[in-house]
């Protein structure tokens, strides 16, 4: 080998060497531990606040930390409500007759309605007769105490078959919610592991019906309720009817009708002073709910409600008489609707201010290469876990650059919108717990540091939630003592 030949191998070597090693190192700081507590997870950021003289990395054991299985409810005695549910993996038959290969509550997909009134002791035993990869059921938009969440992991350990778990919480606040695994929560959620969750208020608006709608994908096909095509509800002529959509899939569900209506409700909180809507599409993120009121019209006709996938609902004497209805151009921004009202805290105070940006960029997740979703730059598992303190005003600005539309969803609090993309709200308090942000959009929001615990914060397209958009908010000296990984039995997603 002449000298040019042993110079042109060693620095293919060298460059080799030079690409080779980082990937290999890149690789190996990728690999997550078997098992390891989501309180090790990324760095503490702290928004401008005071970090309290040490970080969240706080022992479990030490007299400084409260333990997630103290934030618990503190009610006692006998239920209100008592359900039992009997979760099983198998064949399902859906109303419509259809069997499809998933997972039931009681042998249906959606599960039984839980129903309860505001200041009602909740308790609903769960036992897993055969899910295979274990369960746990997430109380979605129902601010629970921390103990009662439902995530596996991080707030209890997965129920293995045979086993059985109670929660119990109090009924917080009227509104429409649901609940479903938060355990493989992608493959259990789309299997069917859901079910509705509607909590009336102490004293009921006389003359309005509920009416509860449940949009969900079976195998690539669109049901309402299990259902395909639209399902009728009988009504008179006259009747005022609240119309109660949750949106149980991975992606965003548009919804129009044949007459004007209101939007009374997002994600359970009230609408102040809505007004007629006409001709405007209302688009529900990936596990929101919105609460629409209709009038059967004097005339006799029925009303149609559509959504995308060709499903729906009739509502009227005969389903036959609703008419055909298009999808409008336009959809309702509800940044602008409505009008204002006090959230409870002071908008203008903020004890801290997180930045909570989404992007994608290639790396390695868990030893797999691949285009990844990051938070502030940082893949899973390092990306940044947001510390604040009970009684916090926290303002949150959630941007998004990664090519997708991600539904943000924050477990354990409602927080309120304050602007997007720099226009600011001038309508009626926005609340919400899952929220559509657009590629390209930025949103501002806020909520108040009222509910002490470590609560998850991410995409609720669970299929992005698998792939690493997950973190979390640590309340200061609040630790749990669960642990993630595939040797704890604990997958959230």
């Amino acid at each position: 080998m002449s000298v040019k030949d042993r110079i042109r191998l060693g620095v293919g070597l060298v460059l080799t060497l030079a690409l080779v090693v980082p990937l290999g190192w890149m690789w190996w700081d990728s690999r997550l531990p078997g098992t390891y507590s989501v309180m090790d997870m990324g760095e503490p950021v702290y928004g401008g606040g005071p970090a309290g003289g040490h970080d969240h990395h706080v022992a479990a054991g030490s007299k400084q930390a409260t333990s997630v299985v103290d934030l618990d409810t503190e009610a006692t005695g006998e239920p209100d409500v008592a359900v039992d549910l009997t979760a099983r993996e198998g064949t399902v038959t859906l109303a419509s007759g259809r069997k499809v290969q998933g997972y039931s509550l009681n042998d249906t997909t959606p599960g039984p309605t839980i129903e309860a009134t505001v200041g009602d002791l909740v308790e609903v035993r769960v036992r897993n007769e055969s899910v295979d990869g274990g369960i746990a059921l997430h109380w979605h938009g129902v601010d629970v105490p921390n103990a009662q969440d439902g995530v596996a992991g991080v707030t209890q350990d997965a129920v293995d078959v045979g086993e059985e778990f109670t929660y119990r919480w109090v009924a917080p606040d009227a509104g429409t919610y649901w609940y479903h695994s938060h355990q493989l929560s992608h493959e259990q959620v789309s299997g069917g592991l859901y079910g509705a969750v509607l909590i009336h208020p102490q004293q009921r608006e006389p003359g309005v019906r509920d009416v509860l709608v449940q949009t969900h994908v079976y195998d690539g096909q669109p049901t309402i309720d299990g259902e395909r095509g639209f399902k009728h509800v009988a009504a008179r002529v006259g009747e005022r009817l609240r119309v109660r959509v949750v949106n149980t899939d991975n992606g965003p569900q548009n919804l129009w009708a044949s007459v004007p209506f209101l939007v009374r409700a997002v994600d359970g909180f009230d609408v102040n002073a809505p007004t007629p809507v006409t001709d405007r599409t209302v688009e529900i993120p990936a596990g929101g709910r919105v609460d629409l009121e209709v009038r059967v019209p004097a005339d006799g006709e029925s009303v149609r409600m559509a959504m995308q996938g060709e499903v729906g609902v009739t509502l009227g004497p005969e389903a036959e008489d609703a008419p055909q209805v298009r999808q409008p151009d336009d959809g309702l921004d509800l940044l602008g609707y409505g009008s204002p009202a006090d959230v409870g805290f002071d908008l203008d105070r903020a004890d801290r201010k997180f930045e909570y940006s989404v992007g994608k960029r290639p790396g390695f997740l868990d030893g797999k290469p691949g285009l990844w979703w990051t938070v502030n730059g940082k893949l899973y598992e390092d990306m940044p876990m947001f510390v604040i303190r009970e009684g916090d005003v926290v303002r949150v600005r959630i941007s998004n650059h990664s090519g997708e539309a991600h539904p943000m969803h924050l477990h354990g609090h409602h927080a309120v919108v304050l602007s997007r993309d720099g226009k600011k709200a001038p309508g009626s308090p926005w609340w919400f717990d899952s929220l559509e942000v657009q590629d390209g959009e930025t949103f501002d929001v806020a909520f108040l540091a009222d509910n002490p615990g470590v609560w998850m914060d991410h995409c609720h397209n669970l299929r992005h939630a698998r792939e690493g958009l997950v973190t979390h908010l640590m309340y200061e000296g609040v630790t749990t003592p669960f642990r993630v990984g595939d040797d704890s039995g604990n997958t959230p997603e």
